[in-house]
């Protein structure tokens, strides 16, 4: 069974369409309409595509958590076969790298603390909308890792982000408000203040690949 998985994860990816939309999906979360910007096929021959990729269980589809019109898709980076056929990705020139995700209280904090601790470039994080503190589990992840916050509180992304900004959305509602204008990176996670002390580790371990895919790609930027 685990041969016929890994022979359908392999005869989906020797398609050149598939492999493009790897590569387009090595660094970020993009909708199926971005998708089809980024890789120049039409939405008929995507959508083929993408059915074909989510069968073999090369990437997934999760619904936005702001408009919920919309959904994203991600590789599936636990996948090997995945991982290792992904280009490493580049990164817009920047000067910092800033984290935002609505309540700056979990998530984008999380983001920036990891990063900041591959020493790779000057961190920040923000939120659209910042709460009055860090919550206290997203606080007890990060020690339990030996990692403190880059900042003692939320901050207004309207105050924090410049235009040499490298700016990673870490959710949904950020990323909608903020705009692709503005927003270089996007990250389709779950809120994990929404549950409890799990849900916070999950949110760390989703964002521990990423941000080491992310700062290779920056040292080799």
């Amino acid at each position: 069974m685990i041969e016929a998985k890994r022979a359908d994860v392999h005869a989906a990816l020797s398609e050149p369409h598939r492999l493009a939309i790897v590569d387009a999906l090595a660094l970020e979360d993009l909708s199926p309409g971005e998708l089809s910007e980024h890789t120049g096929q039409p939405s008929n021959l995507l959508a083929h595509h993408l059915g074909v990729m989510e069968a073999a269980g090369i990437l997934r589809r999760r619904r936005s958590d702001g408009d919920g019109r919309r959904s994203y898709l991600t590789l599936a980076w636990d996948n090997p076969v995945v991982a290792a056929t992904a280009v490493t990705g580049r990164v817009p020139a920047g000067a910092r790298v800033v984290f935002v995700c609505s309540a700056n209280s979990a998530r984008s904090q999380i983001a920036a603390s990891l990063l900041a601790r591959e020493g790779v470039v000057d961190v920040a994080s923000a939120g659209t909308h910042p709460a009055a503190a860090i919550h206290p589990l997203a606080l007890a992840e990060l020690r339990a890792h030996g990692l403190e916050p880059v900042g003692p509180a939320p901050a207004s992304a309207a105050e924090v982000l410049t235009t040499s900004d490298i700016v990673v959305a870490v959710c949904d509602h950020a990323f909608e408000g903020l705009g692709r204008d503005r927003v270089n990176l996007h990250w389709s996670l779950p809120d994990p203040a929404q549950g409890g002390a799990d849900d916070f580790r999950n949110a760390f371990n989703d964002l521990t690949p990423r941000i080491g895919r992310l700062a290779d790609a920056l040292s080799h930027g």
